[in-house]
């Protein structure tokens, strides 16, 4: 089960592992080929061109990819799931922000150091895994996605939290296994976030901001592996409040 301090044993959570399930639109809807190629692919399939008005689920992950072609990409219109994982990217196109019904996009385990600027633009977008990649902060276009749940960005470079978390939409935050050693009170503003997940990074408890538990909506802060020790954070001022959280969330959920 889970436990407040966020000890908790979920197999597989957060971690991106489970392929996406393929067939968002009936017939057509689904590239499969992908997932049943001996030889991995080392670039997008230019076949899919012909289906850029139709498809709706792309799963290309475990590949060797190191380019999405920016002139088709843009194209699949009516595109709600994107799965990239396991490829070699360093880089996403604009063109990508085009993609206006997109909910989901899976890219962990590649190289980005970075998103496109107008990332802010892919306004569908509901879940976001950017586990295991190069990046070194937190990215700020994620606060324009109004309709974000789930951002997995654990497994990179990351080593502070911003001002402008404050505006971040999303339900769940995790920084996993990050570097992770200044965060910004403000993230307890953020309206949504329940359940945050910072273990494995390189906090000292006085950089643990107090409103975190005594004043946001954070109703699972997962903590461990930290530069302190969990009991240490059951004696913090802010405690008790968290608690009442914790404990009406996971009977919501029981």
């Amino acid at each position: 089960g889970s436990r407040p301090d966020g000890g908790e044993t979920e197999p597989g959570a957060g971690d991106g592992t489970r392929p996406a399930p393929g067939g968002g639109g009936g017939a057509g809807g689904w590239a499969g080929p992908a997932r049943a190629a001996t030889t991995p692919f080392l670039q997008f399939p230019e076949d899919l061109q012909r289906l850029t008005s139709n498809l709706r689920t792309i799963d290309l992950s475990n590949n060797k990819i190191e380019h999405l072609p920016p002139a088709l990409i843009g194209k699949f219109t009516l595109l709600k799931s994107l799965s990239l994982n396991h490829n070699r990217l360093t880089v996403l196109p604009e063109e990508l922000c085009k993609l206006k019904k997109l909910e989901t996009l899976h890219l962990n385990n590649n190289y980005l150091t970075q998103l496109p600027a107008a990332f802010g633009q892919l306004s569908a977008l509901k879940t976001l895994n950017l586990s295991g990649n190069k990046l070194r902060a937190i990215p700020p276009q994620l606060c324009s996605l109004r309709h974000l749940d789930v951002v997995d960005l654990s497994k990179n470079q990351i080593q502070s939290v911003p001002d402008t978390i404050g505006d971040l939409q999303a339900i769940e935050l995790n920084l996993n296994q990050n570097q992770i050693s200044q965060i910004s009170p403000q993230i307890s503003h953020c309206p949504r976030l329940k359940v945050l997940r910072m273990e494995e990074n390189c906090l000292e408890l006085n950089m643990l901001p107090r409103s975190i538990l005594s004043n946001s909506q954070i109703a699972l802060l997962a903590v461990e592996g930290n530069l302190f020790e969990i009991k240490k954070l059951r004696e913090l001022e802010g405690y008790e409040k968290y608690m009442e959280r914790f404990t009406a969330t996971k009977k919501k959920f029981a």
